[in-house]
């Protein structure tokens, strides 16, 4: 049987939202992935999840953004996995003053690869996100629960102690960069 990546799928789906013409309305952020924790662990998992991807936020018309994500970045077990997907996120607060200063609240959707699930093959999800920020730099914080990371990774057998993981991305608005 032959093993699909998912690198040449998330090439193209960045190019195809990138540059389709509805998606042009918006704003682009380059995501720097960083930090995780790893709540209650008694195993020494990576917690510097370092890596890039890229984030389109849609032009909003209400109170929900849509956004579209993909990145690449090392995981808890310091092998790379890869991640696209989109999500809702709801305005919780939102000010003209601070540069733009945000909080959006939502969920993200997406298919990922890892090394330790699947034998590599993309698998979905969906977590609880938290967006932070401004029209020039954010933060995105995204939390998994102990029973999404035990039904997706299988990790209680090597870490029992393990009640769940906060993921940090910073983002960099590219607007400023682009004419």
């Amino acid at each position: 049987m032959k093993r699909t990546s998912i690198k040449p799928l998330l090439v193209a789906f960045v190019f195809a939202a990138a540059f389709s013409s509805p998606a042009m309305a918006g704003k682009f952020n380059v995501v720097v992935n960083g930090k995780s924790y790893h709540f209650d662990s008694s195993y020494d998992w990576n917690e510097n999840n370092y890596g890039f991807g890229f984030e389109h936020e849609f032009t909003q018309t209400s109170a929900w953004k849509k956004i579209v994500m993909a990145n690449g970045f090392r995981d808890s077990t310091n092998n790379m996995s890869y991640m696209a997907g989109a999500g809702l996120h709801r305005r919780i607060y939102e000010t003209d003053s601070l540069a733009g200063f945000y909080v959006y609240a939502g969920l993200n959707a997406f298919l990922m690869t890892r090394d330790d699930v699947n034998n590599r093959q993309p698998f979905p999800g969906v977590l609880p996100s938290i967006s932070i920020g401004n029209d020039t730099v954010g933060f995105n914080l995204t939390y998994m629960p102990k029973m999404a990371v035990e039904k997706t990774t299988g990790s209680n057998m090597l870490d029992p102690t393990l009640s769940g993981i906060l993921f940090l991305q910073f983002k960099v608005s590219l607007d400023q960069f682009l004419p």
